[in-house]
């Protein structure tokens, strides 16, 4: 009897201990599930070119609850694209009248721009490229009476604008794509360009003929939403908003061959601007 209750109390002990390490094992591992949820998309794998790739972009999550939101894949690391930008208005106008103010309008103008632009993927999602932008602009006004009453009455005549400017800059762009189809993504966009231009104005001053020449430099650091969507396998459609913006303008005017001087300006833009919507396509291979 004596034996056996020496036995119990040497047995009694290791089963407490192993329940113990038991307990403790099952409440680590639901500590685990708690802090670091598993998620089936995570597993998922596609193939890019030769090698097998996350369909998940890994971001480190640092907030303290975990949403459930991923970066997919959207364009892999190692790839080129080429883009194509273009845009073109024209106003034409034969003696409209506006009003009861403005009589005898005779206004054309027109306006068009081309951004070859070159992109390389340096990594899954994000890329760096170069973009080309070159403008112009024309603007005749032939005639233009404005009658307020018969103290406040003007004509004007035979004036005309020209500009053309070029420029060039590099820009970041960070995707995030929406499915696990590949095609919808929204991106942002960080771009520094600096570039050169002039501009030609020509009207009539106490009846004799002005010509003034301005020589423009100009820079500038703009940040752009948009949205981007395969439209074929290997082409989409873009399309980006500028929102905010820091630019510089510096220009040299003269005025029928007499210096005029040099003015600087600079500015910020903060909200939302409606005559900066660009519409593009791009090519990845």
């Amino acid at each position: 009897m004596m034996y056996t209750m020496k036995r119990l109390l040497y047995i009694i002990p290791i089963i407490a201990a192993m329940l113990f390490g038991a307990a403790s094992l099952s409440a680590q591992t639901v500590v685990k599930k708690v802090d670091a949820p598993h998620h089936s998309d995570l597993d998922e794998r596609v193939i890019v070119g030769k090698d097998t790739v996350s369909i998940v972009i890994p971001e480190p999550n640092f907030g303290r609850y975990d949403r459930g939101l991923f970066n997919y894949l959207f364009i892999p690391k190692g790839k080129w694209g080429f883009g194509l930008t273009a845009s073109y208005g024209e106003l034409n106008t034969d003696n409209e009248r506006v009003l009861s103010y403005l009589t005898d309008v005779d206004f054309k103008g027109k306006m068009y721009s081309i951004k070859p632009s070159v992109t390389y993927f340096i990594r899954s999602n994000q890329s760096v490229g170069l973009e080309f932008n070159y403008t112009r602009g024309i603007a005749d006004l032939a005639n233009l009476a404005l009658d307020f009453d018969e103290d406040i009455n003007f004509k004007l005549k035979d004036v005309s604008y020209y500009t053309q400017s070029t420029s060039v800059s590099v820009f970041y762009r960070n995707y995030i794509g929406l499915s696990k189809s590949r095609r919808f993504a929204v991106f942002n966009e960080v771009a520094a360009s600096f570039g050169s231009g002039s501009s030609r104005f020509k009207r009539l001053y106490d009846g004799q003929p002005k010509d003034t020449q301005t020589v423009i430099t100009k820079g500038a650091l703009n940040f752009s939403p948009g949205l981007c969507v395969f439209i074929q396998e290997f082409v989409s459609f873009n399309v980006s908003f500028g929102v905010f913006g820091l630019k510089f303008q510096r220009e040299h005017q003269t005025t029928d061959g007499v210096d005029e001087g040099t003015r600087f300006t600079s500015g910020a833009n903060f909200k939302f601007n409606l005559f900066n919507i660009n519409f593009g396509l791009m090519v990845v291979i």
